[in-house]
Order: structure tokens, then sequence, then C-alpha cells
């Protein structure tokens, strides 16, 4: 993570030496660091688990239908993308442009978290609720931990989509703030791309 540098823009823009910098701030770092420690406890339990009665958690994930959950991923990869290419435009200081692009961004936040909601109330009605056994007892807790960060992930595109609005520029604290929502999404985008595969894919 340490290697991860930025150019300064106003440095460029002036015709000064760029100076790197890590992404946001050292503790957004910290926090998102420990939130995937967290995750990866969680993976392993759930492997544990699925080591013990490989039979029905084969068979459970063989029912499920995977419409949604790729759809979801497709979402998700496309909003990593359009955080990025906001960020990008804040940075040149098209603040009109990246105010649309993290428009766009946001609603494919809220549609991850409609279609997720959608997923849940078919696996219940079809009797496959987080009660029913161990495996989807373990999709409803490591999707429902996911589905909260993406819903505070909402919340903090909504706040990069005013500050865009606003013209905040993206020097000092104000870049910051841009660079470690941007992190937090990807973060987001990263630990769904380890879940799908693990809980709906791996036999």
């Amino acid at each position: 993570m340490s290697d991860v540098v930025i150019s300064d823009p106003e440095a460029s823009a002036t015709g000064a030496p760029s100076a790197p910098h890590v992404p946001g701030e050292q503790g957004l770092w910290v926090f998102l660091l420990g939130d995937m420690v967290i995750f990866a406890v969680m993976f392993v339990a759930f492997l544990v688990d699925r080591a013990k009665d490989p039979d029905l958690f084969g068979a459970a994930r063989e029912s499920l239908d995977l419409t949604i959950p790729v759809t979801n991923t497709m979402v998700l990869l496309v909003s990593s993308l359009v955080v990025a290419i906001g960020l990008t435009c804040v940075r040149s200081a098209d603040h009109r442009r990246a105010a649309a692009v993290f428009a766009t961004a946001m609603a494919c936040a809220i549609l991850f978290v409609a279609l997720k909601a959608v997923e849940y109330v078919h696996l219940v009605h079809g009797g496959d609720g987080p009660d029913s056994n161990a495996y989807f007892m373990w999709l409803f807790i490591l999707t429902g931990i996911h589905l909260s960060h993406v819903v505070i992930g909402v919340v903090v595109i909504g706040i990069l989509l005013l500050r865009a609005r606003r013209a905040v520029r993206a020097d000092g604290r104000g870049r910051m703030f841009y660079e470690g929502g941007a992190c937090y999404w990807h973060m987001v985008d990263l630990l769904w791309m380890v879940l799908f595969p693990l809980v709906y894919l791996v036999a």
C-alpha cells in the first residue's frame, strides 16, 4: 500500500516538481486495512465451516440463481471505474463532469442495494433464509455486512457529488476527502470481488 502514489495536480500546474503522496489520510488506510482483516477472518471461518460439511455447502450453493449476484458484480465494477473517472475529473478541475460521473456511481450503488434486497426476499420466500442451514447463514452474514458497507458508500459518494457540484477544489483537505471517498469505494468493490467467488462460485 505504501507504494501507491499520486502526483500533486497543483504542483504540476505551476511547473513545480510533483510531490508523491498516499491517496487520502493515513488514518483512513488504518481503517480500511483493519476492515479487510475482519473480512479475512470471516472468510476463513466460512471456509472452516464449509470443510466440515462440504456436501451441504455444495448442494446449497448449486441451488442458487446467480443472475442477481453476477449482475451486482458488473454493477460494482462499473461503479468503481466511474468513481476513478470522477476523481480524475476533480483533479483536473472539471467539476461539472465530475458531478455527473459521481451521480452515475451513486446510481450504481443504489442499484446494487436494490438488487441485493430482491435477492434476499427471493431466498427467504424460497425457504433459504439465514436459519435454514450453515451455508445460507454465512451467505446472509457476509453479504449483509458487505451490504452495510455499500449503504455507507452511497452516503460517501453522495457527499462527493455535493462537493463536486459546489466545485470544492481537490487540494489540501479537499483532495484528501475526494481521494479517501474513492479509496473506500474501491475497498467495497475489492471485498465483493473476493466474496462473490468464495460464496457463490467455488465448490
